[in-house]
């Protein structure tokens, strides 16, 4: 995830602009300028679409898509992103999601979860969680996550 210039917690994206010929290409485009070159080295592809939510504003469907990264891509993504084109101005910088919770039931990643997220990534995160089995099915109920206000 990524904190964005409004200091809330999101994933990197924007709106699909007219040389865009696809969803993909957009999002693929918009991952560049967000997260750097690296993000050149994969494609998120129609396969890794998970949902869509339709946005505040007038015309704006948010898509949401999920990619398994190897641990190397993740680095050089991660070492790269300062150098990013829109860092400093739509990212202030990458966010690494605690994927545990600590003995006493609330830190790690319920406490993560207490975080301010724009629209519904925090709905997005937990549904990508489940989807790509890094956090089973069923035990976010059990989680101790205080009231989202």
């Amino acid at each position: 995830m990524q904190m964005r210039f409004d200091g809330r917690l999101g994933f990197p994206g924007g709106f699909v602009d007219t040389q865009d010929r696809s969803l993909e290409d957009g999002l693929n485009r918009e991952l560049r300028e967000e997260l750097g070159e690296a993000a050149a080295a994969f494609r998120v592809e129609r396969t890794d679409y998970r949902s869509s939510h339709v946005g505040s504003g007038p015309r704006v469907v948010a898509h949401f898509y999920a990619k398994r990264l190897t641990l190397e891509e993740l680095l050089a993504v991660e070492a790269g992103a300062t150098r990013a084109k829109d860092h400093g101005l739509e990212v202030l910088g990458l966010v690494r999601v605690p994927l545990y919770t600590l003995r006493d039931g609330v830190g790690g990643l319920p406490t993560f979860l207490e975080n301010s997220f724009i629209g519904s990534a925090r709905e997005q995160l937990l549904e990508a969680l489940q989807d790509l089995g890094l956090l089973q099915s069923g035990s976010i109920s059990g989680l101790k996550i205080p009231a989202h206000h």
